[in-house]
């Protein structure tokens, strides 16, 4: 398994703040319109471009533009880095007493 720590830490950092949870729950049912977000959170316009940003930087989450608004989905391969990152943090939890990883320990 590759570690990707720094990508790591751009996502748990995308993922720290809970509206953006909120706006990534949101997504869960497919590619949603700008304005459907707007509605939903009753926040301002800059507000909802301040936390895409940090989402679509992060990669969590695309955007595609139609016309005067854009509409944002997940991306998926990025949510699998998460599950990459819980089974690293699993092998690490349950391995002897050194897993000889960089991570772990320098023996």
């Amino acid at each position: 398994m590759e570690y990707r720590l720094g990508e790591y830490a751009v996502i748990f950092k995308a993922l720290g703040d809970e509206t953006r949870l909120r706006i990534l729950a949101m997504l869960t049912k497919g590619k949603t319109c700008a304005c459907k977000i707007l509605e939903a959170f009753h926040f301002t316009q800059p507000t909802l471009s301040y936390h895409m940003k940090q989402l679509t930087d992060s990669g969590l989450v695309s955007g595609q533009k139609d016309g005067k608004w854009v509409y944002y989905s997940i991306n998926k391969n990025k949510i699998k880095l998460l599950d990459d990152f819980a089974a690293l943090v699993n092998e690490i939890e349950n391995a002897p007493k050194c897993c000889g990883t960089p991570l772990c320990c320098n023996e």
